[in-house]
């Protein structure tokens, strides 16, 4: 499998040349590193090439490496039932940079492209509905930058009982929690209904006691 894909990243290479600045093969998964400038040549390349036919787009999304000069890794996940094969694209982009969108090649970018924006703040340039998708109206920041304050923010939802949109306070969904990584996880002490069923068979005795 490693060398079928280290085979396409060589063909892919050799097609989209100065574009692609890298490739690498790891647990079975082939990832390859573009111009960011660059990523609609990429995506027509791969869409449209007989060797490749990534007709599928299954998602778009970033990494935030804050220390990093070019903070984000924007990551594009493409499918290709052609050759049954998958692969990830990454087009790395400084903090204020904007990227061009792929909407023309994938329609199905659209949303995923809004979301990139919504929970990062990565700009794609040329898509016709560039606004937030998933944060309430009027939301300030990007909630998945690793720099993004816990606390301080509201977050909207709907209260059945009010029959109205309620603003609540952003709470933790679990408290922050010690955990012990050397301590092997214990079973637990309860029995589920039906486990007291599972007794183990009586067994003869050494002398054939037990046998009709």
């Amino acid at each position: 499998m490693d060398e079928l894909l280290d085979r396409l990243g060589q063909t892919i290479k050799t097609g989209l040349g100065s574009a692609m600045t890298g490739y690498v093969v790891d647990r079975g998964e082939l990832t390859i590193t573009i111009k960011a400038a660059d990523i609609v040549k990429v995506a027509r390349f791969l869409h449209d090439d007989p060797s490749c036919r990534f007709e599928c787009i299954i998602d778009v999304t970033a990494v935030d490496w804050p220390a990093r000069e070019k903070r984000f890794d924007v990551v594009y996940h493409l499918l290709s039932p052609r050759i049954n094969q998958r692969i990830r694209v990454k087009a790395p982009v400084g903090e204020g940079e904007t990227i061009p969108s792929i909407i023309d090649v994938y329609r199905g970018a659209d949303w995923f492209e809004r979301e990139a924006y919504d929970l990062y703040g990565v700009l794609f340039t040329g898509h016709p509905d560039m606004r937030r998708i998933l944060t309430d109206y009027g939301f300030e920041g990007h909630p998945l930058r690793k720099d993004f304050p816990l606390t301080g923010f509201v977050e909207v939802r709907w209260d059945d009982e009010q029959k109205r949109v309620v603003y609540d306070e952003v709470r933790l969904a679990q408290e922050f929690r010690n955990f012990d990584f050397l301590s092997p996880w214990e079973g637990t002490d309860y029995v589920l209904p039906g486990d007291e069923k599972a007794k183990p068979e009586a067994r003869p005795d050494s002398k054939g006691e037990g046998k009709s």
